[in-house]
């Protein structure tokens, strides 16, 4: 099986700070694991190229040099004083925080990580202890628990600029569909995960939490198709759609006489209104979760039309672009 990137440039960093003397790439492509996959001297040039820059990006102090005084090839090492993090200093707080998200992380692939980390904290003189009492607990942190492998797809399809398709499903009670996604991100609000993209079938932006994701998710296309725009928030994108809207803020919706009657149960009447020859009213109605309003306006098609605010009404009419498209 193909080494992955993340644990090709682990193996880098590790080659690399392992050595005192500058490596060659040539030799770096024979003891580095993840290298030999290269089918070619141009792909391993490419990768290892994309590699270096990456660990320049994460600030790894990665020097270039001569391999000694009787060789003029040029060679590579990280600076392991420049490399070395300070001593370790959290407050009871902080380190409380990182023994309860120690719990979360029970996967068999990330259980040795999370001891070693506690090892290391305990070693260096910080008191870690989960049992402290705390004032967070781990019902309102992001937990992942039985989302773990959807969540290691997810990140690598992030990272390798892939798009993915997976089953969905808007609650529990309802089927799953088949969504393709360029994924941007993955975040958390209030203790859950959610991934963010954007979302072909609807052409628009969307969020997805990860507990009502499928197991299945598969990439689809070609590596590195994929990239963020630079202008995007994803987490002002997962606050519109999934966060409570504070208590009293309303939004203003048509409806066509006679329908929507479950959206009218919620509302106040404002008043009559024809809109497009048609008879109806203006209602007003709290917002509390916007995607589900949203959602809800959608589902009566031509019968109701979000009127205010604007972010609603953008909302409503990208889905039902989408749904006329699909």
């Amino acid at each position: 099986m193909a080494t992955s990137k993340v644990e090709r440039l682990m193996n880098l960093v590790i080659a690399l700070l392992s050595t005192r003397t500058f490596i060659t790439a040539d030799r770096i492509r024979q003891v580095v694991a993840g290298y030999a996959d290269s089918p070619s001297d141009e792909a391993f040039s490419r990768m290892f190229e994309r590699d270096k820059n990456e660990l320049r990006d994460l600030g790894i102090p990665l020097e270039t040099g001569r391999v000694s005084q009787f060789d003029p090839t040029e060679g590579y090492r990280i600076n392991r004083d420049a490399y070395a993090l300070p001593a370790v200093e959290l407050t009871a707080d902080e380190a409380a925080a990182v023994a309860v998200a120690t719990q979360l992380w029970e996967s068999p692939e990330l259980i040795t990580a999370t001891q070693g980390a506690l090892l290391k904290l305990r070693a260096a003189g910080v008191d870690v202890d989960p049992a402290e009492s705390v004032a967070i607990s781990t019902a309102t942190l992001p937990g992942v628990r039985g989302s773990e492998e959807v969540l290691r797809t997810l990140l690598q399809a992030i990272d390798d600029g892939y798009a993915v398709q997976f089953g969905h499903r808007p609650a529990r009670s309802e089927p799953y569909t088949t969504r393709t996604v360029e994924p941007w991100g993955v975040v958390t609000h209030r203790g859950r995960w959610y991934l963010v993209g954007h979302d072909r079938d609807r052409d628009a932006p969307r969020t997805f939490r990860l507990s009502r994701i499928a197991d299945d998710v598969t990439t689809i296309g070609e590596p590195g198709a994929v990239h963020k725009p630079d202008d995007i928030d994803l987490r002002e994108i997962v606050r519109r759609a999934v966060a409570e809207w504070p208590t009293g803020t309303q939004a203003r919706v048509w409806v066509a006489n006679g329908r929507a009657t479950a959206l009218r149960r919620q509302a106040v009447i404002e008043g009559p209104m024809t809109l497009g020859g048609r008879a109806g009213e203006v209602i007003t109605v709290d917002i509390g979760m916007f995607d589900q309003l949203a959602r809800e306006v959608a589902s009566y098609g031509a019968d109701a039309v979000a009127l205010e605010p604007q972010s609603l009404r953008d909302d409503v009419i990208a889905r039902l672009r989408a749904q006329a498209t699909a």
